[in-house]
């Protein structure tokens, strides 16, 4: 498929029927694997909500909220009818003020579904670009690399900074990518706010689930 093509399937998928399916608190929770799906990760507030909402232009396909930890559960959505995908809207991570049996519960929920969900076909690691790679993200993104998940590394809030200081965690985050096995080459630059990358982000989930 082009380039062209893809843009356009991805302008079609993604304005047509997108449901919300349910929360899952555990894996035993899970809907049957029968559809590619696409995981969306992230630190607590690193605006994974907002950019699910922006991805699917839906205002609120995704709950959002200026509370950190917010979601709890691994959220599913439908994504076209007949369903073709799903998208897998993931607790935030790195959260300090979560209780640690809580924080631990869903580190583990998590970790256990990224490695062993079959149908899980690529990753969305959302990193702040006012913040660029720390090391929780780090933590996440060795574990991808052993499960051998792939996935994209996703610059949110891109429309809080300056440009220069854009290109310059761009560039850093894209040298640290190289090191890493699972990661792919293209870094996605977004704000959920402007709209800036959905388009690129939509191509790539749908040529995540070719």
């Amino acid at each position: 498929m082009s380039d062209e093509d893809l843009d356009l399937r991805a302008r079609k998928v993604f304005s047509g029927p997108i449901d919300f399916l349910k929360s899952a608190p555990g894996l035993r929770h899970l809907p049957g694997p029968t559809v590619p799906e696409i995981a969306l990760a992230g630190r607590s507030n690193v605006g994974k909500s907002s950019l699910l909402n922006a991805l699917t232009n839906r205002n609120g396909l995704a709950r959002t909220s200026n509370t950190p930890g917010r979601t709890q559960e691994l959220n599913f959505f439908d994504v076209g009818r007949p369903l073709i995908f799903r998208l897998v809207d993931m607790p935030g991570y790195g959260f300090a003020k979560a209780p640690k049996d809580l924080a631990r519960k869903w580190r583990l929920l998590v970790n256990d579904y990224l490695r062993g969900r079959a149908v899980l076909k690529r990753t969305l690691l959302l990193v702040d670009s006012r913040h660029g790679l720390k090391d929780v993200d780090r933590e996440v993104m060795k574990m991808l690399d052993e499960a051998a998940v792939s996935y994209h590394l996703v610059l949110t809030k891109s429309d809080k900074i300056k440009p220069t200081e854009l290109d310059a965690v761009l560039e850093r985050t894209r040298e640290e990518a190289r090191t890493h096995a699972a990661a792919h080459p293209l870094i996605l630059t977004t704000s959920s706010h402007a709209g800036q990358g959905m388009q690129e982000l939509r191509a790539a989930v749908l040529e995540a689930i070719a």
